[in-house]
């Protein structure tokens, strides 16, 4: 696999059709598309990792319960890029849900991600909501510690890994010279494709 196509097509395969899952993947996935088409900043890899970032939640792929791990393996088995696998594996504050469920030995298998690239994956997955919409990535904070129970992994990683999340925001936006409430400012186009949840994506 080696196109941002394939990626499509791989990601509708095992998510398509998931309701909720696959509206927030589709939407990182043409949110990715729309921006790289603006700055050679955002790489191939990013949009192809956008497009897979959550495969790992599909039930047939879902050995270990932690997405990003079961998503990076099973992506490293089908041939995909190393770049790719390594931005799955580490999207969105990864390090810290391997560490809440013991599985850092395991995790750190993983290749390393390319940092800046890394930035902007994390920037795009916080920029769109459950449902595919555009949302403030503090406010996709908030909302992922409403969804799961304090006990659980995913609340205790992201309560964790917080402020690290948002710097990594942050950085993104600067370097692509994006304002600080993208991507919900008014007036503020992301590329020429079609609206989308309140964000041209």
């Amino acid at each position: 696999m080696s196109s941002v196509e394939d990626a499509v097509e791989l990601a509708r395969e095992y998510v398509g059709g998931r309701g909720d899952r696959w509206a927030h993947l589709a939407s990182v996935g043409r949110t990715a598309q729309v921006l790289a088409r603006g700055s050679d900043l955002v790489s191939e890899d990013v949009v192809m990792a956008a497009w897979l970032h959550d495969v790992g939640y599909a039930p047939a792929l879902a050995v270990t319960g932690f997405h990003a791990f079961d998503g990076a393996r099973f992506l490293g088995s089908a041939g995909v890029p190393t770049g790719v696998v390594a931005l799955v594996g580490h999207h969105t504050g990864a390090l810290y849900e391997a560490e809440e469920r013991g599985l850092v030995d395991e995790w750190r298998t993983l290749p390393t991600p390319d940092r800046q690239d890394l930035d902007v994956l994390t920037m795009i997955d916080l920029a769109i909501g459950p449902a595919g919409q555009a949302q403030l990535d503090i406010d996709r904070i908030a909302e992922i510690l409403t969804r799961y129970a304090r006990d659980e992994p995913v609340h205790r990683a992201v309560t964790r890994s917080r402020k690290s999340l948002l710097a990594s925001s942050a950085r993104s936006k600067r370097v692509l010279g994006l304002a600080e409430d993208w991507p919900v400012v008014p007036g503020q186009r992301v590329g020429n494709a079609q609206s989308h949840g309140g964000m041209q994506v």
